[in-house]
């Protein structure tokens, strides 16, 4: 914690914006031992905290604003931040030294620090601004674009650069026949070259994507409602479409510095110093609003956070100097590989190409070196692996140390350790986002002793930004581990050398059916919080066992699996019935509102298509669940690493564009795969048509109906890192469909690590998802057969956990508020949770004080400021 100053020496710093990069200077500056001094007030221009915006398409597929926030309440309240949301600066008066907000408050300043960002570029196209045409730059910008994109047929996408082929890839997502419009004679035109641009062009195509290059928007045409109906292009081209996005690039948010005079560039930005100080010796610039010293505005988040860790240290006295950055990409769009770093155009008087070219395989790659062998740049499409590798390569004047066509051959052809960690020098960058070299993290081992990526990464900030050097770092702390003699940790903990899998491999093979046999057999010690729950979940999947609540089972359980319900933060528990497919009946609903009514439970629909109910206390639980029960509901698992939901769409029955019964695949998929423990929880969701209304693509496991059946997609999900399902099969009949999601689900439960998604799963297997095809399409492991009969047994033995809990009084009895008590609670105890708010406080909220008693009405509210 930042230590306090008194009051009386402590100054005043103004922060305009709460993005990406200002939210790096908070903790930036927090991070500095004079940061005391500062009082901070934040003042947004968003109705919400910084987020990622790095990620903001996962919006498109159900992550929430809270999901991709990057600022906690707690980092606020523990630094004393006054963080005022959607009241931007409108005005600057440098000599008085204070801000002007929309709303007509003024703040005063001893330090100004501007971090607006930059703001969508819209041609002047004629309709440009008409009902339909849309920005894509903010997550109120994908609602907007989502609540368009509900009513309409096709999307156009006017820029063919990094976000315009993410929104294409949204458009395209949400069912949207989808056109993507650029100006320049190829798609990404900054970040790769001509060869690169035609694989990206043809890879794009071939999913179903119209591509206009060499052309732009001369006008939006309407109809007569005023609405977007056509788009016009120079090139003669014309085709209807009902939603536009801009994605033409971004220019530098520098009004407020304009209108007081201070210096910006001649396209625009703040210009600032080496210490990214403006001319106004109270004023500092950071991020896409700033003119570098070099005379660059940078558009990429690492370059910002740069920036803001240097106008940070020099806010607190400390030396460092911004002078440039790393430009280098890598993302997936469309599903396409692609990454380009250093001078990838090969600028550099005496650069050579070396290329090398797969068009069966769609993988294009070249590398650029200079006259004296060094790596100077490189383009990456199709196959992006060896990124992590050759981008901290790139620029670092030293010859390559093996030839350069060597390191552009496939993994199987190149030579062993060719790109591998070793290759690096220790002042080469592993993660551009934060700046971290080799040698850091090197040093984070041996002198930090960090034992493991995850300590890695909360001690250097690698990896915790983009992702894109995560495969890397992990590399690097192996060898560094393994060269120290300690060997990287694989085991599930200190108890159990054996990783996941093979504990689930040696249960199933030996017929063990508890813990204590396990752990004397094959372990050490009495377990912990890590392996026990673990293990109750293999031994749940594998064998005939008693209900989890039984015995030696109940002991082995986590918080929430102990009581059969989630856990809020307030010390309440969450009651959520299962809703299969989100079809529910009239009688069904009464029978939550009623509960929900009688109990004074908060109610919220979730995005599975479900009816959470919050605010229960222990004992409450068992009286819920039973008119629950009778009423023909059953346990929804929202509290166990499980089958969550399977989601649906309408589908045909009810929908004009549907072409199959996405409902009633969804509900039998739900019933057949309920109760299922996994490594993680599991979610999925059934689509009537390629409009994809149900998300799918954004799940464990997604179905999408085709003309001709269904198409599977696997290894989506959300969270740190969202990503977007692959295609596993197509155009399947119902039969081959479900068996093979039936051996995706047990291979998953079979080989995973603990807490592990589907999506770092797939990426993990050797071989990906070609592997994952061959074993449970075609069976190349002969272990088709065990699979289908796992689950079939899983099938055979379900039940209902609640219904069975109220059928055994010993069971009721952990539901008890006191040992002493168990029979209806004394009205006069009261419970004081640590929190009282019924859902977490948004910035501007206090709970109200006061106890809450047991079962008395509904949880207190939160109250705004």
């Amino acid at each position: 914690m930042t230590p306090s100053a008194p009051a009386t020496e402590r100054r005043r710093l103004v922060l305009v914006g709460h993005g990406m990069v200002g939210q790096r200077f908070l903790e930036a500056l927090y991070e500095q031992e004079d940061a005391a001094r500062w009082q901070v007030t934040v003042l947004a221009e968003e109705p919400r905290p910084a987020y990622d915006r790095v990620h903001l398409t996962s919006a498109f597929t159900g992550t929430s604003p809270e999901e991709l926030s990057l600022c906690d309440r707690e980092f606020l309240s523990r630094h004393g931040i006054d963080l005022r949301l959607g009241d931007p600066v409108v005005a600057v008066d440098r000599e008085a030294r204070r801000v002007t907000c929309a709303s007509g408050g003024e703040v005063p300043y001893d330090a100004l620090v501007l971090a607006t960002g930059s703001y969508p570029f819209v041609p002047p196209v004629p309709g440009h601004d008409a009902p339909g045409c849309h920005v894509y730059r903010t997550v109120d910008d994908v609602a907007a674009i989502q609540a368009r994109a509900a009513g309409a047929r096709t999307g156009a996408v006017v820029g063919g650069g990094l976000l315009g082929l993410e929104a294409a890839g949204a458009l395209r997502a949400m069912g949207l026949d989808t056109h993507v419009v650029e100006f320049a004679p190829r798609l990404m035109a900054l970040q790769v070259d001509d060869a690169g641009g035609a694989l990206l062009r043809q890879k794009i195509e071939q999913l179903g994507v119209t591509v206009h290059t060499g052309a732009g928007a001369t006008s939006i045409d309407t109809g007569p409602d005023g609405e977007v109906v056509a788009m016009t292009l120079s090139d003669g081209t014309s085709f209807a479409t009902d939603l536009v996005v801009f994605s033409a690039g971004v220019r530098p948010q520098d009004r407020l510095a304009r209108d007081c005079g201070l210096p910006v560039g001649e396209r625009g930005g703040i210009t600032v110093d080496a210490r990214c100080r403006t001319a106004d010796p109270h004023v500092w610039a950071v991020g896409e609003c700033a003119r570098a010293v070099d005379g660059t505005v940078y558009g990429l988040v690492a370059p910002g956070y740069a920036m803001a860790e240097t106008a940070a240290r020099d806010l607190c006295g400390g030396s460092g100097e911004f002078t440039g950055a790393d430009t280098s990409t890598k993302l997936k769009l469309l599903g396409v590989d692609v990454a380009s770093f250093g001078d990838a155009h090969g600028a550099t008087e005496g650069a050579l190409d070396v290329t090398y070219a797969d068009s069966r395989a769609g993988v294009y790659k070249k590398l650029v070196v200079g006259a004296d062998g060094s790596l100077l740049g490189g383009v990456l499409v199709g196959d992006a692996d060896a990124y992590a590798t050759l981008r901290p390569l790139a620029g670092n004047g030293r010859p390559l140390t093996v030839p350069a066509e060597q390191l552009l051959l496939p993994a199987a052809a190149g030579p062993a350790g060719a790109t591998g960690g070793a290759a690096l020098p220790e002042d080469a960058i592993v993660c551009s986002c934060h700046n971290v070299d080799k040698a850091t993290i090197r040093s984070a081992v041996t002198e930090g002793v960090c034992a493991s990526v995850a300590a890695v990464k909360k001690c250097t900030k690698a990896g915790t930004g983009c992702g894109s050097c995560e495969k890397l770092l992990t590399t690097l702390v192996d060898d560094e581990l393994a060269a120290t003699g300690v060997a990287a940790a694989r085991g599930l903990c200190e108890h159990f050398a054996h990783t996941r899998a093979e504990l689930y491999e040696i249960i199933r093979v030996k017929g063990i059916t508890t813990f204590t046999r396990l752990l004397a057999e094959h372990g050490t010690g009495e377990g912990c919080a890590v392996c026990k729950p673990v293990v109750a979940s293999i031994l749940a999947t594998l064998g005939d066992t008693s209900h989890i609540l039984d015995g030696e089972q109940a002991a082995l359980q986590d918080t929430n699996d102990h009581f059969l319900a989630n856990l809020q933060r307030n010390g309440s528990y969450s009651v959520v019935p299962r809703v299969p497919g989100g079809e529910i009946t009239p009688d069904g609903l009464i029978t939550i509102g009623a509960i929900a009514r009688d109990f004074g439970l908060y109610t919220k629909i979730t995005g599975g298509q479900r009816i959470d109910m919050f605010g229960a206390t222990v004992d409450q639980l068992p009286a819920i669940w039973r008119r629950l029960v009778d009423a023909g509901f059953e346990s929804g698992h929202a509290y166990g690493k499980a089958l969550r939901t399977v989601k649906s769409c309408v589908g045909q029955t009810w929908c004009r564009y549907g072409v199959q019964d996405s409902v009633a695949l969804a509900i039998e998929l739900e019933l057949r795969y309920r109760g299922l423990r996994a490594p993680h929880k599991i979610k999925s969701a059934v689509s009537g048509c390629a409009r994809e209304c149900a998300e799918a693509r954004s799940k464990d496991f997604g179905v999408i109906a085709t003309a001709e059946g269904w198409n599977l997609y696997v290894g989506g999900n959300g969270g740190m890192t969202p990503r977007h399902a692959d295609l596993l099969l197509q155009d399947a009949d119902h039969d081959t469909l479900v068996r093979t999601v039936d051996r995706f689900l047990m291979f998953y439960i079979r080989t995973a690590d603990r807490l592990e998604r589907t999506a770092p799963w797939i990426e993990r297997l050797e071989g990906g998802l070609d592997h994952l095809r061959a074993v449970i399409v075609d069976d190349a492991l002969g272990i088709a057969a065990d699979l289908d009969a796992q689950m079939a047994r899983h099938i055979a033995r379900y039940e209902d956990e609640w219904a069975a809990t109220l059928a055994d009084p010993e069971r009721l009895r952990r539901f008890a508020s006191f040992v002493n008590a168990p029979g209806t609670p004394d009205p006069t105890v009261r419970f004081t949770p640590e929190r009282a708010q019924i859902r977490p406080a948004r910035v501007g909220e206090d709970p109200l004080p006061g106890p809450v008693t047991a079962g008395a009405g509904p949880a207190p509210k939160v109250r705004i400021r």
